[in-house]
């Protein structure tokens, strides 16, 4: 192993997931790479990988649905990040609303936010989506959050190259 490997290794993010719609189309996928960027004017940034459905939908989309997931919520987890939308209509399988401006919001998630996309960032393999929250809520848990570590076992539904 590198020290480059090493160092990637060691980190355990929060996993949340992420959820585009456009139109009558919905997409939701497990995210492994998301962080608050910006304090002032608050915004958080959440990496798509390009051979996901959900990037296909969230590039035209204007807004997307962040969620935080617990470690009870497993189940959740595997279902968005172990399926794919291109086989699996995920949404039928889960409680959802539509959010203020349309967007699916999971009805379950610890926590969500709602928010606007300010900026695309190709990264690579993944996509940057900027997003500016304007409305949040959620079911008020405060367990612990679903980390990468707790997701290890999760097979992704789209290949991984």
């Amino acid at each position: 192993m590198t020290d480059t490997e090493s160092f990637f290794d060691r980190l355990d993010p929060e996993m949340c997931v992420v959820t585009a719609t456009v139109g009558t189309e919905r997409a939701g996928c497990l995210v492994g790479f998301s962080a608050q960027c910006s304090m002032r004017p608050l915004r958080y940034a959440v990496w798509l990988s390009k051979v996901n459905r959900t990037y296909q939908v969230a590039r035209a989309a204007d807004r997307l649905a962040v969620h935080l997931l617990t470690r009870d919520q497993h189940d959740l987890a595997r279902l968005f990040g172990g399926e794919t939308g291109d086989e699996v209509d995920k949404f039928t399988r889960v409680r959802w609303r539509p959010g203020p401006g349309g967007e699916a919001v999971l009805e379950d998630a610890a926590a969500w936010f709602v928010g606007t996309v300010r900026a695309r960032v190709d990264g690579g393999d993944h996509v940057c989506f900027v997003v500016e929250p304007e409305h949040a809520g959620g079911r008020g848990d405060d367990g612990p959050l679903l980390r990468l570590r707790d997701a290890l076992d999760i097979d992704p539904g789209h290949p991984v190259d």
